[in-house]
This record gives C-alpha cells, sequence and structure tokens, in this order.
C-alpha cells in the first residue's frame, strides 16, 4: 500500500523554538506514528518543492491531563525537524509567521 505525502505530513508545530529554527532551514512537522525518516523526506520534497538534506525523528509521550477528579493522557504523537539544503528555497508557509 503506498501512502500519499498528505497521509505523511500531518500539520506543522508552530512554536517559539520551532519559529527560530526556521532561519537555519529547519521545519518541524507532526507526522503519521508509522511514518520513517526517508518517506517524510520524499513527502516534504513533493509537498513543498524543496531539496532535504536530514531528517530528525522522535516520539512525544502524551501529557497526563485532568478534568475535575478524572484524569487521562493526551494522544502520542510523532515529531520531525527536517532540515534543507543550502540552495534549496525556504518553505512559503513558514515565512509569513515569523
Amino acid at each position: 500500500m503506498s501512502k500519499f505525502a498528505q497521509d505523511i505530513i500531518l500539520k506543522p508545530v508552530v512554536t517559539e523554538e520551532s519559529m527560530l529554527g526556521t532561519a537555519m532551514k529547519k521545519y518541524t512537522f507532526v507526522v503519521a506514528k508509522s511514518a520513517n525518516k526517508i518517506e517524510i523526506a520524499k513527502a516534504v520534497e513533493e509537498l513543498f518543492g524543496v531539496e532535504v538534506d536530514s531528517v530528525n525523528t522522535m516520539n512525544v509521550k502524551g501529557h497526563l491531563r485532568r478534568y475535575g477528579r478524572f484524569e487521562g493522557y493526551k494522544p502520542s504523537w510523532k515529531k520531525a525537524v527536517v532540515t534543507l539544503t543550502e540552495k534549496s528555497k525556504t518553505i512559503e508557509f513558514f515565512d509569513g509567521m515569523f
């Protein structure tokens, strides 16, 4: 079964720390938990038309949340930090945010 790029890259991570990385051509995304680094790199190249240099991934554990006396965990997710090559263009989506 072939995966589409939209099924691998789910959404961008927009935080202060991830926005500071955009100056060094490092972009952070929430990705599918089953995706590997090669699939993530191909999906970013296909969606945004850029050249990927490296991909770093990490599994983020869900945090404990309480509502009154009830408690539970938020779902865990996978984060990918994609570094682009020096000659690659930037991703326009992140340009207007910072």
